[in-house]
C-alpha cells in the first residue's frame, strides 16, 4: 500500500530521502536572501505540490507481502474435519492453496478412494477457506513438488496436521518440508476421519444384515426395519459453540435481501450437495439452509441414515463457500411462521433426492409456500446421492475393509501417544 504523502512533512522527507540534492536547494536559498524556516511554513507549499507530483519526495511504494500456505490431503469422503484442518490452514497465512491427492497415489498409498478426483475438486473448491486448488497432487512432498511450490505457486509454507502421514516403507510424507523449515502444524480435528465414515456404514451393514447379503434395499433406506435397527458405529464427535461459531459468517441477511432457503438431511456432504447450493445461491443474496433432524432423515430414510449426526452434518454445510447460514435441526414442514421469521423470499428444492415419498398421513412438506407462489424445483446438476456414494463402499466392502484395518492400527498407535496440540 503506498504510504500518504503530507504535505507539511515534505521537508523532512527531503531531508531523509534526498540530503545532498535538499542540502543544495537550501544553500541557493540561504544565497538568494530567503529565511530557511520558510521551508518549514507554507510559503512554499505550492512548490512542494510541484515536487510531489515530480515523484521527488514520494516515498516508495510499500506493499506488505501475502502469505500463502499449502495443505494437501486425498479428502475423500469430505467431512467437517477436513473442512476444520483448512479453516485453520488458512488462518496461519493469507491464501490458501490446496492440493488434491490423484486417485492412482491414492490406490497406491491408501487403497481405493470412494469418490473420485473429479467429486474430490468439487468439494475442496467449494469450501469457504480456499483460494486455489490444485489437481493430482502427489502424495509425498518430493524435492521437485516441493521446489515448483516454492518458486512456481510462491508457497511460504506447508501445512500437516499433528497425526503423522507415513508412506508404505514408514518414512515421513512431509519430511523434507520439515528440513526445509517450511513447515507449520495445526490440530487435528477429533470425532471424524473417512476411515471412521466407511466404518459406521460398513458397521451398520454388518449388524443388519450382515456384509455378503443383498444390502440395495438397506442402503436405500428400510422404512419397515427403522424401529429394530440400531446404528452400527456411533460418532465420538464433541460439538461445541466455539466451533460452529468458527465456521460461521457471522452476518445475517440485510432488510432487502432476497432470501432463498433450502433444506434436507446432507448426509455424507458431497459433490451434488455442493452443485445444487450453488445453483440455490444465485437465485437471491442470501441462502439458507435447513438441516432435518437425524429422527426426521431416520424416518423418512431408514437405517443406516443419517451416517452423520445433525451437528456434523451442519458443519459440513456451513463450510460450504455458497451457504450464509443454517437452521440446525430444521422442521420437515415449510411453515407461514417459518417464512416470515425469517423472511424467506423463495424456497428451492432438488430434483435428485433420497425419497421424494411422504410418510402415511403426512402432507406435502412445501404446501405452503406453493401457495404464496415462492416455491421453485430446481434441476439438479449432479445425479449423486448419499445412497449411491454408500453403495460403491459396499460393492467393494473387501478392499474398504482392508484399508480400515490397516488405518486402525495407526490410528491406535495415534491415540495411544497422543499429546496435547495448542490450536482450535
Amino acid at each position: 500500500m503506498a504510504m500518504e504523502y503530507e504535505s507539511n512533512n515534505w521537508i523532512w522527507d527531503g531531508v531523509y530521502y534526498y540530503p545532498h540534492l535538499f542540502g543544495g536547494l537550501m544553500l541557493t536559498a540561504a544565497l538568494l536572501g530567503l529565511s530557511t524556516t520558510y521551508f518549514g511554513g507554507i510559503g512554499l507549499f505550492p512548490l512542494s505540490y510541484v515536487w510531489s507530483d515530480l515523484g521527488i519526495f514520494h516515498k516508495k511504494k510499500r506493499e506488505k507481502k501475502r502469505i500463502r500456505v499449502y495443505m494437501d490431503g486425498c479428502f475423500d469422503l469430505m467431512h467437517y474435519g477436513h473442512a476444520n484442518a483448512l479453516r485453520q490452514a488458512k488462518a496461519l497465512g493469507d491464501e490458501l492453496v490446496v492440493g488434491v491427492v490423484s486417485d492412482e497415489e491414492i490406490i497406491a498409498n491408501k487403497g481405493p478412494p470412494v469418490l473420485p478426483m473429479e467429486e474430490r475438486l468439487a468439494l475442496v473448491s467449494g469450501l469457504k477457506w480456499v483460494d486455489q486448488v490444485i489437481a493430482n497432487a502427489p502424495y509425498a512432498i518430493t524435492e521437485q513438488f516441493m521446489n515448483s511450490l516454492f518458486n512456481e505457486h510462491k508457497i511460504d509454507y506447508i501445512i500437516h496436521g499433528d497425526d503423522p502421514c507415513l508412506l508404505p516403507d514408514g518414512t515421513d510424507a512431509y519430511a523434507l518440508a520439515k528440513k526445509a523449515g517450511r513447515y507449520k502444524q495445526i490440530k487435528r480435528t477429533e470425532g471424524v476421519s473417512s476411515t471412521d465414515i466407511v466404518g459406521r456404514i460398513l458397521s451398520s451393514l454388518k449388524d443388519t444384515k450382515g456384509i455378503g447379503d443383498d444390502n440395495s434395499t438397506l442402503l436405500k433406506g428400510d422404512l419397515g426395519e427403522r424401529h429394530q435397527s440400531k446404528r452400527g458405529q456411533i460418532s465420538q464427535f464433541l460439538p461445541t459453540s466455539r466451533r460452529i461459531v468458527q465456521f460461521s459468517n457471522g452476518q445475517g441477511p440485510g432488510p432487502n435481501d432476497c432470501v432463498v432457503y433450502i433444506d434436507g438431511a446432507f448426509d455424507l456432504f458431497h459433490a451434488g450437495h455442493v452443485e445444487i447450493l450453488k445453483k440455490a445461491r444465485q437465485l437471491g443474496d442470501f441462502l439458507l439452509v435447513g438441516i432435518h433432524t437425524d429422527h426426521i432423515v431416520s424416518e423418512h430414510r431408514g437405517m443406516p441414515y443419517p451416517v452423520m449426526h445433525v451437528h456434523e452434518r451442519s458443519l459440513s454445510v456451513l463450510a460450504c463457500r455458497y451457504v450464509d447460514e443454517v437452521i440446525i435441526g430444521a422442521p420437515w414442514e415449510v411453515t407461514k411462521d417459518m417464512i416470515s421469521t425469517f423472511n424467506i423470499s423463495l424456497v428451492v428444492h432438488g430434483t435428485v433426492a433420497e425419497s421424494n415419498s411422504l410418510l402415511p398421513g403426512e402432507t406435502d412438506p412445501y404446501a405452503v409456500a406453493k401457495s404464496m407462489g415462492i416455491f421453485r424445483l430446481l434441476e439438479s446438476p449432479k445425479s449423486i446421492t448419499t445412497s449411491s456414494v454408500a453403495q460403491r463402499i459396499v460393492a467393494n466392502h473387501e478392499a474398504y475393509m482392508k484399508r480400515n484395518a490397516k488405518k486402525a492400527q495407526s490410528e491406535k498407535k495415534y491415540y495411544e501417544e497422543k499429546a496435547y496440540v495448542a490450536g482450535d
